[in-house]
């Protein structure tokens, strides 16, 4: 496959945006990952603040439900006390996220026979189709 017939030719890793991954966790119910900045060399660029990212999964009646979340935090110490609230915060994120997808999804809905002449449709009954909730 050439080069311009190759999707993949453009990929390129961006040695300006380098961070190292760790992982700390309380084996219960909190992780949070560390971004720390690093250069192409792998040494610390201290130039960029670190990265904290909180992960967690909720059950929800319909089945674990996993949770990603910013945290603002100068250090790992910070980023623990922040988690909680920062978890919170990503819940009603996505609940409200939830909420407007139920509004869009209910404003679709179709409900035959609330047309003008019946809702018959076709030649034989006037208009068809039905009636837009919403």
């Amino acid at each position: 496959m050439s080069a311009a017939n190759n999707p993949l030719a453009d990929i390129a890793v961006d040695t300006e945006n380098l961070y190292r991954e760790e992982t700390f966790t309380d084996l219960k119910v909190a992780s949070i990952r560390r971004l720390t900045p690093i250069k192409a060399d792998g040494s610390d660029d201290f130039s960029r603040p670190a990265i904290f990212v909180g992960e967690t999964t909720l059950m929800s009646s319909r089945g674990p439900l996993p949770i990603n979340c910013p945290i603002e935090a100068a250090n790992l110490r910070e980023a623990f006390d922040a988690f909680p609230q920062a978890v919170q915060q990503a819940v009603e994120r996505l609940m409200e996220e939830a909420r407007e997808i139920q509004r869009q999804e209910a404003s679709r809905i179709v409900v035959p026979g609330q047309m003008p002449g019946g809702g018959l449709g076709g030649p034989f009954g006037g208009g068809g189709g039905g009636r837009i909730i919403g």
